[in-house]
């Protein structure tokens, strides 16, 4: 993916910010730098846009689990702030941003302070050697090689032959900075599903009305009733909750096959805490099973079926077997667990 080129402006630099990245924190800076210069704001407070890259790495940190890896000091200093601010994990982006920037916990201002001695010159070094912290500030108040911006001790200054550029091509240059980014998180999380959508995805999840009524209500209605696999308790057609096996917040999805009818008050406190395979995968196992045999029969041309595909390769009696979902299951319980997500306790 390439950047619009223009005639005089360096846009091979501002590419060049992006190659051999070894931290989060660039390509969250200047993605908070664009979110205020599409909007033709030039001088921009460094923290309003600290706070600003917490705000848009909330979700994908927080919520979706995604690892940055052990060193990452955005991560890190994440998962400190929400504890300080008393912040959920699905908070929005606008109420985290708004809550920083009128933080006045000390320990929160100097997490987001930390970022001010590593990423405003640092993100300059293709434009002239940033190591010197006083030798970057001088040049970049010069635009040295027209550089993006020119440093100051608590704002930047967006270079005036940048505004228009930024202005006109804000969606490209986000979707190139998102394209990085997510090649630079896939390597870190290399059997994480759905990187490129956690970066931007809200946890508000669809409606699974559909899932209810042409898959799973057929399938209740045919049995009488079945039994929630973590409760025990009989559910009928109107009385269950369809629930994600494994968390939404690892999978992001709502394939069938990761949908199972529930008893409504353990769906709601279980939320995106992880199944134990040991005790819950037979009979998570065994109700899909009679599921897939119930909607042949019922609802041939179901298109849920075809969910079921994405995880196994046929449905024939020879692929779709327990030893089969557990060997794609395990693995991502296995990468979950270790991402963060916690296991159900009854």
């Amino acid at each position: 993916m390439k950047l619009p080129y223009t005639e005089h402006l360096p846009v091979n630099l501002l590419a060049a910010c992006f190659n051999n990245t070894s931290a989060s924190y660039k390509f969250y800076w200047f993605l908070s730098i664009l979110s205020r210069a599409e909007n033709g704001e030039t001088e921009l407070s460094k923290n309003a846009l600290f706070a600003d890259m917490v705000a848009q790495s909330w979700f994908t940190i927080n919520y979706f689990k995604v690892s940055f890896g052990r060193q990452d000091k955005l991560q890190q200093a994440s998962a400190k702030i929400k504890e300080l601010e008393d912040l959920s994990i699905d908070a929005g982006r606008a109420y985290i941003f708004q809550k920083l920037c009128a933080s006045e916990n000390k320990q929160t201002i100097k997490e987001l302070r930390y970022f001010n001695a590593e990423v405003p010159h640092r993100f300059l070094s293709p434009w002239f050697n940033a190591n010197n912290l006083k030798t970057a500030y001088l040049k970049s108040q010069c635009f040295t090689n027209n550089c993006l911006y020119a440093l100051h001790q608590d704002y930047i200054i967006v270079n005036p032959l940048w505004k228009d550029y930024l202005q006109q091509h804000a969606g490209i240059l986000k979707s190139f900075c998102y394209w990085h980014l997510s090649i630079y998180l896939q390597a870190r999380n290399p059997s994480v599903p759905d990187i490129p959508g956690k970066l931007i995805k809200s946890p508000r999840r669809k409606s699974l009305l559909a899932q209810r009524k042409k898959f799973w209500d057929i399938v209740i209605g045919e049995m009488g009733a079945v039994d929630c696999i973590y409760t025990g308790k009989k559910l009928g057609v109107g009385n269950y909750a369809v629930e994600h096996f494994l968390p939404y917040a690892f999978v992001s999805h709502d394939l069938i096959w990761n949908l199972i009818p529930a008893c409504p008050s353990f769906n709601s406190s279980k939320s995106n805490k992880l199944p134990s395979l040991e005790r819950y995968f037979d009979p998570y196992f065994t109700l899909h099973q009679n599921a897939i045999e119930i909607i042949q029969a019922k609802s041939p041309g179901n298109k849920f079926l075809q969910d079921y595909l994405t995880i196994l390769p046929d449905l024939g009696p020879d692929y779709f077997n327990a030893q089969s979902m557990l060997e794609r299951m395990q693995p991502m319980v296995t990468i979950a667990s270790n991402n963060g997500f916690e296991f159900v306790k009854l």
